[in-house]
């Protein structure tokens, strides 16, 4: 669960040298790197905690009168290179290199200071150049690009600057005709399999249509070819890259109202926007079923209003998605269908039908006003960057808090809820009059300036204790006393990788990840003193935990393919600061499940509804 909070931030961008259209050509995350292409110029930002302009490539006004304007753009998986196509139909590569100059954290940073600098490596005109054709945007992998044209063509490119040509879409051998299942949500969400024309075989379609948008899911091998009609191609590609140009076989084809389109690749899941402002989600491991469609349209918003989907973008780890529109607004989803964010103005709903909207209404304080151009998430999901419709002249990114999980049927649920952000806690409470109250808690600047962002929060069962684990190390904080608790020694801070939070009582348990050796472990400390010294016990693992849960004096780990160990804990001696206690793990169950597809995202113990004693 997403939560915005907030105000979005204002990142400023520079002013190219008189472009005519003002719009941000392009914006990529990767890593740590926020990539901005505009008409005239590019711009390397950080995007962590301290947003700093690590670079930039300002092209002469001779250089855009001459080669265009810059038109579409693509980074290389390995964010070394950046592939700029211009409205002239030039191709230009850069480079990027660093410097030895390091982002200080903590410190402002000198406006003019280089920390990388953006080199052109090529500039050539594209063959087909001068045949009235327009382009796509690119997709690519680690050796290939692939471009779109207006004549239902793909265009190959290699990172070397060498153009491979246009090629036609194949069309896959085998009958598809049996893959015409396509699910259709209710009012109520559930979804139900019928017979559609809408998802057909690949022989009844032509390729003739302009190719406006392209996306490709390395992960499950497609590659999605979205028409100027609406209809939206799914294709294969070869397991070894695009570069194998006749092995892209056109599979199905879908709706025939698209605009755009972008998959979930951890839970094959695809997201396809449509000209009504609609957004639908399909299933792609189900033979492309239906799961749901949202829209803004029960909020009293048509796509008069908001204009056709103009992008959508995942979170990263798949479980929610923001979409923006064309004409107004920005809104975010979980995958359930559930609107967990917003920017269009609420203006009530007090009638059982749907609100009217007065367009004169004042919007003036409404970010993306005048629609969305593009959207980005961060590596981590804190922070969803966007740029506005006819502006280049700044991003907005907007600040998003986590959801700290209670354990399911084994936890307990407190007054006092807990969510995360980058740099703080967010504690939703409830106060006497019936109202949430928000309290913004800053984790001590020594600890989140050497270790962010945050990764793991985890409440103690009595909920009088939380434990928050950064890049390295781990805090406590003492909710009564509002009191934090941190590692003495930085040097044992720093060799704490930590990759999982659980309580066992009095006790901390951290999944610990050991980078020299490549192992795991679990590390166990009572919540009164950090400290090496303190340490209750120490349990390698056999590889990497993918679930854990707690449960009384129970802790369960699970390993690929799955394989589950339940251990139990047993103390010998009091938890208090002025005595050592002794800690023994000992194995009482082994479980390996072989037949199992795929391991589940999630296990949780199931205490007792009955007491043994009570059973008769």
């Amino acid at each position: 669960m997403y939560m915005a909070y907030g105000w979005p931030q204002v990142i400023p961008l520079l002013a190219g040298s008189c472009p005519s259209s003002q719009r941000v050509v392009y914006l990529k995350l990767a890593g740590r790197l926020l990539l901005v292409v505009s008409p005239s110029h590019l711009e390397l930002w950080g995007s962590s905690q301290q947003r700093v302009r690590l670079g930039k490539y300002m092209r002469d006004e001779k250089s855009v009168r001459e080669e265009g304007e810059n038109l579409h753009a693509v980074w290389s998986p390995d964010s070394k290179l950046i592939a700029v196509l211009t409205s002239s139909f030039f191709l230009h590569i850069y480079k990027i290199k660093f410097t030895d100059k390091r982002v200080k954290p903590g410190e402002r940073q000198p406006s003019e200071l280089c920390f990388a600098t953006i080199s052109l490596l090529l500039s050539e005109q594209v063959p087909f150049a001068g045949k009235d054709l327009s382009v796509s945007n690119f997709v690519r992998d680690s050796k290939t690009m692939l471009l779109g044209l207006s004549d239902g063509c793909l265009y190959s490119i290699s990172w070397k600057g060498e153009f491979g040509g246009a090629f036609s879409i194949g069309f896959h051998s085998s009958d598809s005709n049996n893959d015409r299942l396509l699910s259709y949500t209710f009012g109520n969400g559930l979804v139900s399999g019928v017979a559609s024309e809408t998802l057909a075989s690949v022989d009844d379609f032509s390729t003739k249509s302009a190719i406006v948008q392209l996306e490709l899911c390395t992960r499950s091998k497609l590659l999605f070819v979205l028409n100027s009609d609406g209809q939206l191609v799914v294709c294969s590609v070869n397991k070894k890259g695009l570069k194998y140009t006749e092995s892209i076989k056109a599979e199905k084809k879908l709706g025939g109202d698209v605009v755009c389109a972008s998959v979930a690749s951890e839970q094959q899941i695809l997201a396809v926007g449509t000209r009504k402002g609609l957004v639908e989600l399909y299933d792609l491991s189900q033979s492309i079923s239906l799961l749901r469609t949202v829209s803004l349209h029960d909020w009293g918003y048509s796509a008069d209003y908001t204009g056709p989907v103009s992008n959508i973008a995942w979170t990263p780890d798949n479980s929610a998605f923001a979409v923006g529109w064309k004409l107004r607004g920005l809104a975010v989803w979980s995958v359930s269908g559930c609107r967990l964010m917003s920017t269009v103005r609420q203006i009530g709903l007090s009638s059982t039908s749907s609100p009217k909207i007065n367009p004169k209404q004042d919007s003036k304080y409404e970010p993306l006003m005048n629609g969305t151009s593009a959207i980005q998430w961060d590596e981590y999901g804190y922070r969803l960057f966007a740029t506005e419709e006819a502006s280049c002249d700044r991003i907005l990114a907007f600040s998003f808090g986590k959801c700290c999980l209670n354990r399911g049927v084994s936890g307990k649920t407190y007054v006092r809820q807990v969510m995360y952000g980058d740099d703080r806690l967010l504690m939703v409470q409830a106060e006497d009059t019936d109202e949430l109250k928000l309290l913004h808690l800053k984790l001590p600047v020594s600890y989140i300036t050497q270790n962010w962002p945050v990764q793991h929060v985890a409440a103690s069962e009595d909920g009088k204790y939380l434990a928050v684990a950064g890049l390295h190390g781990l805090i406590l904080y003492d909710v009564r006393f509002k009191k934090w608790r941190v590692f003495g020694d930085v040097s044992q801070e720093q060799q704490i990788h930590c990759k999982g939070l659980l309580w066992l009582g009095k006790i901390v348990v951290i999944c610990n990840y050991i980078e020299a050796s490549d192992t795991y472990e679990l590390l166990f400390y009572p919540r009164y003193h950090l400290d090496q010294s303190s340490l209750l016990c120490r349990k390698v693992l056999l590889g990497k935990p993918m679930v854990m849960d707690v449960y009384q004096d129970y802790i369960l780990v699970s390993y690929l393919p799955f394989i589950i160990h339940v251990y139990h804990v047993k103390i010998y001696g009091e938890l208090t600061p002025s005595s050592k206690a002794d800690l023994q793990l000992s194995t009482v169950r082994e479980l390996s499940i072989m037949t199992a597809k795929s391991h589940p995202a999630a296990i949780r113990f199931v205490p007792d509804q009955h007491p043994r004693e009570l059973i008769k």
